[in-house]
């Protein structure tokens, strides 16, 4: 079998003979569920960070890490951080990263919803003008992913 240049920057790339095989489509499905729940997982972590700011009597940035460690709203928000890394991390090896990436900014989405909820923030026209970019931005990016092909990533060639 002849080997195959894969491109995926200007300078670098890698010739494989082995051809990449396409993500199965119900990978890409579970991949979108996956980082959906990211910006779940996420949102909820902004609010328990700020919740445990709110809490928490630390005069200065020292003492604020410092209350990382003692107060739960700040640890299970930084907790649930790195749970949405960890799925993440999961949802990127079977989906488009040009596909899902962009799905991360519903988090924005969910925020400014549960602010307005539990905080009481102002939602003004601008905030919601903002929110209906985001969620028609993501919209449009599923649109196109029904009509691209599943991805393959690059194969860099064996040690």
């Amino acid at each position: 079998m002849a080997a195959t240049s894969v491109r995926y920057h200007k300078r670098l790339s890698a010739t494989s003979t082995q051809p990449v095989p396409a993500t199965p489509r119900h990978n890409q499905k579970l991949s979108i569920a996956l980082v959906f729940l990211c910006t779940i997982l996420g949102a909820a972590a902004q609010i328990l960070m700020k919740s445990g700011t709110q809490s928490t009597e630390a005069s200065s940035p020292l003492a604020l890490i410092a209350a990382i460690f003692s107060n739960w709203h700040l640890f299970l928000g930084y907790a649930l951080y790195g749970l949405s890394t960890v799925v993440l991390i999961v949802a990127l090896k079977y989906g488009q990263l040009s596909i899902l990436y962009p799905v991360i900014a519903l988090t924005y989405v969910w925020v400014t919803i549960l602010s307005v909820v539990l905080y009481n923030e102002v939602l003004n026209p601008f905030k919601l003008l903002g929110l209906t970019t985001v969620v028609l931005g993501v919209a449009i990016l599923g649109r196109g992913m029904k009509n691209s092909t599943p991805p393959s990533g690059p194969e860099l060639p064996a040690a």
